[in-house]
């Protein structure tokens, strides 16, 4: 009877720590509270953590540099040649899951996120968590078609998106193709809503081209992170990623390139793909990011990353006294 005690304690305890819920009594009180609780007026999980995270100004935004990524909510993940990634993203990230995680990210001061509105089921998780009392506002990452741009935008404002970004595959695309008057159309019709609105793309050159076109965005969302993980693409590689957006590994191609051009640019920097979807730590990859001029960085994160990776952010903004790109934001 002893051991049979001693392991109920320990799976209660554990249980009570993974799940941050209410005190209870037993996993069998658990399964119950379970089927008996409403989704819809359940009580947020209670955040285990108090951390803060410092912000800055976009526009009428107030962001935390740390911003939470989209890929709980879309259920895909980069996984190189690992095929069932996606998939046991998905079955981990369930309506639940995706709320306790922005309610841990906002007791430890992430107070942004970024998802595609026009994913239904993220939007009705978001409502949800919202009707709850959850406060983490967000910046719609969309994809529009070109011939209806206006109508996307309007559906990330109806959303309640705070602001809008041109997903980096379509601002690459357009770009390629000499298509700058879309680009220019995407920045206006946010505009026109009153969204905070930026430009997101991997090639170095989408940017720049934006820049010298004169393009009122309000910032860049740019990839950056270093290439000296095994998994990275050769020099000699990058004209077969470029020439194929099926490759997953498509990431930041030019770093130093970023780096330098960003230097020159007067607009604030969100960068992403920063921990090259896992393959850098976080202490390496937000180092790497905000030193060499991001203001902020997007990361994907599991609810039990977050209260580690403010840590570390944290310390490692305290450290910037003196960045030679000075804060944009």
């Amino acid at each position: 009877m002893k051991f049979n005690r001693n392991r109920r304690n320990f799976l209660k305890k554990t249980a009570a720590a993974a799940l941050a819920l209410p005190a209870i009594s037993s996993l069998e009180e658990y399964t119950l509270l379970a089927k008996e609780t409403d989704p819809a007026t359940a009580p947020l999980p209670a955040p285990g953590s108090k951390a803060t995270m410092p912000v800055g100004t976009i526009g009428s935004m107030k962001i935390s540099r740390l911003i939470c990524g989209g890929n709980l909510i879309g259920g895909y993940a980069h996984s190189r040649d690992l095929i069932y990634v996606s998939k046991l993203l998905q079955a981990y990230f369930t309506d639940e899951k995706i709320m306790e995680t922005w309610a841990q990210c906002e007791a430890n001061g992430v107070n942004t996120m970024i998802f595609n509105p026009s994913n239904k089921n993220g939007l009705s998780v978001y409502t949800k968590y919202r009707a709850r009392g959850g406060k983490i506002q967000f910046i719609g990452q969309l994809d529009p078609n070109k011939q209806a741009i206006a109508d996307a935008v309007k559906e990330a404002v109806d959303a309640g998106a705070e602001g809008a970004v041109l997903v980096g595959n379509k601002g690459d695309l357009w770009v390629r193709e000499g298509d700058l008057d879309s680009i220019n159309k995407f920045v206006e019709a946010a505009k026109l809503e009153g969204l905070v609105v930026g430009i997101g793309g991997h090639e170095l050159r989408t940017h720049m081209k934006i820049e010298q076109a004169g393009i009122k965005a309000d910032f860049y969302m740019k990839t950056l992170h270093e290439n000296n993980y095994w998994t990275a693409r050769r020099p000699d590689q990058m004209k077969e990623v470029i020439d194929n957006y099926g490759i997953d590994n498509y990431w930041c191609m030019d770093a130093q390139g970023a780096i330098d051009f960003m230097k020159t640019v007067k607009k604030p920097w969100i960068a992403y793909k920063v921990l090259a979807a896992g393959a850098i730590h976080p202490k390496n990859g937000f180092r790497y990011a905000f030193s060499n001029g991001a203001d902020f960085c997007v990361v994907g994160m599991f609810d039990f990353q977050v209260g580690e990776d403010v840590i570390v952010a944290n310390e490692i903004i305290k450290g910037l006294q003196n960045r030679e790109r000075p804060w944009m934001a």
